[in-house]
């Protein structure tokens, strides 16, 4: 009898989509208030600094073949860097933002008006309060949105009658997580990682029924906002201080781009909260 040699699994060949992403650079980034736990006004940031990571992480996406359109950055805005809670664009269309707070309320009515004049004029300024791709991810098929600290209920009702795609509705818990792409972020082909302390025991049973296959991170690399990442479907721009994340996406056929957006985390940010997907 012939024994054949035993075989390793094949790691799965992931393929990159062009993406075209809205980004705003940093000239006016500043933590001067304190709306999560991340914000320390007393300790400050360094806005030279954190132009130069945030350029860092525009020439990765240009590195990478995708687009990246810029909108002007408003003085007194300090938090407008923050792209990604500007709207969400699905299908060519823009649900717009109306932020918690009013530090951030302005940031709504300039993305809106942006997007309108680039583009995309079937706007919808909102009834209820969200703070766009903050708390809502878009996968294939369907919509994941986030509750519990800044996005109302409604607001994903909302968004699905305007949109016409099916949303599902997951509870956040934890502070430091305030935002679900805090906490979760798709990786293409109907798939997402996540770290399920920041969720809900009903909210984590849907994701784990939704994703069985999901890539699931510890507490030390959601703590450092690795799941606030981008994928392209084959590579994920990703804070480099998420290490046990980029290893486990690497042993799943994902290739990871770590850049260092350490300035831009004293205010809660990382590399997805500085990037807003148009999709046509």
């Amino acid at each position: 009898m012939t024994v054949m040699p035993a075989t390793e699994p094949s790691t799965p060949q992931r393929t990159a989509l062009r993406r075209h992403y809205l980004m705003c650079r940093p000239e006016h980034f500043a933590v001067t208030y304190a709306i999560n736990p991340w914000m320390d006004p007393a300790a400050g940031a360094d806005a030279g600094r954190a132009v130069e990571q945030w350029e860092a992480l525009r020439a990765a996406y240009v590195s990478l073949g995708h687009e990246v359109s810029l909108i002007d950055p408003i003085e007194g805005l300090p938090d407008m860097v923050f792209a990604a809670n500007g709207a969400l664009v699905v299908g060519g269309r823009a649900y717009g933002a109306r932020f918690t707070f009013p530090e951030r309320a302005a940031e709504g009515p300039a993305y809106a008006d942006w997007l309108r004049k680039n583009g995309f004029p079937d706007v919808l300024l909102p009834e209820h309060t969200n703070e766009g791709e903050g708390d809502f991810l878009t996968l294939d098929h369907v919509i994941l949105a986030g509750t519990g600290f800044r996005t109302d209920i409604a607001a994903h009702q909302e968004a699905q009658e305007f949109l016409g795609r099916p949303v599902v509705t997951l509870r956040l818990i934890d502070p430091r997580f305030y935002h679900l792409d805090t906490a979760l972020f798709p990786l293409g082909g109907g798939n997402v990682a996540y770290f399920p302390g920041a969720f809900s025991p009903g909210s984590r049973a849907v994701l784990e029924r939704l994703f069985p296959e999901a890539v699931i991170a510890d507490e030390a690399d959601a703590a450092v906002l690795g799941l606030n990442a981008v994928c392209d479907g084959r590579n994920v721009v990703v804070n480099a201080e998420a290490t046990g994340l980029i290893g486990t996406l690497r042993e799943h056929g994902y290739e990871p781009v770590p850049v260092d957006l350490s300035e831009l985390r004293k205010a809660g940010g990382g590399p997805k909260c500085c990037t807003l997907e148009l999709r046509p």
